[in-house]
């Protein structure tokens, strides 16, 4: 899953939220003096990862783009964001527009109180409103292609994101069936390990 899927599937606080979405940047270890909150989001984006690479739907949804490719996860990650935005109101009982402007404009507000090398990967996604990213078809190709150019020469000679831009276009309807079956699985797996209290903004 992608960073808005990972902001989504948290309790409803921007503190878990900002762990849910930094956690791969720091490679999954919260900086000293965290909050308990930081740290259970970082928590939570780790098992979403093991449920995605072991989940049926996720796996159709790979096997539809390639039967083989380095890449394919990260295709259907990137995806999977776009149906999210697409079927949100399927799952969030707030619009898409105060869900992702409220986590921007909270997120500025801690921004100074966290560690440099935390503040960049922030501003990332605040400047550049990063849960948009995916609105449409298109701006998932030109996602594609963008992450191709900062890929390592050695990797792009073995697969490209860029290839997947037409098996993505070809099978999306498959592809929405996949996720549409596999997201309310994984919200079910994300209660057992969060507070339900706080899962507020979800339809589920």
């Amino acid at each position: 899953m992608n960073w808005l899927a990972h902001i989504f599937l948290s309790e409803y606080s921007v503190e878990f939220q900002i762990g849910n979405y930094i956690s791969d940047p720091l490679k999954g270890k919260a900086w000293e003096n965290a909050s308990d909150d930081v740290k259970k989001g970082i928590t939570t984006h780790k098992i979403i990862d093991g449920f995605c690479d072991d989940n049926i739907h996720f796996i159709n949804s790979k096997n539809r783009l390639k039967t083989k490719g380095l890449l394919r996860g990260v295709a259907v990650d990137l995806i999977y964001d776009y149906l999210l935005t697409k079927n949100w109101n399927k799952f969030c009982n707030i619009d898409f527009e105060t869900f992702t402007h409220t986590f921007y404009k909270q997120t500025r507000v801690l921004l100074k109180t966290y560690p440099l090398n935390v503040q960049n990967e922030l501003r990332k996604i605040v400047d550049y409103e990063l849960l948009h990213a995916y609105s449409n078809l298109e701006d998932l190709s030109l996602a594609f292609k963008r992450i191709d150019r900062r890929l390592s020469p050695r990797l792009l000679l073995r697969d490209t994101l860029t290839s997947y831009i037409s098996p993505t276009f070809e099978n999306i309807d498959e592809i929405e069936k996949d996720f549409l079956e596999f997201f309310p699985i994984i919200c079910e797996e994300i209660k057992k390990h969060t507070n339900a209290q706080r899962l507020n903004h979800w339809k589920m």
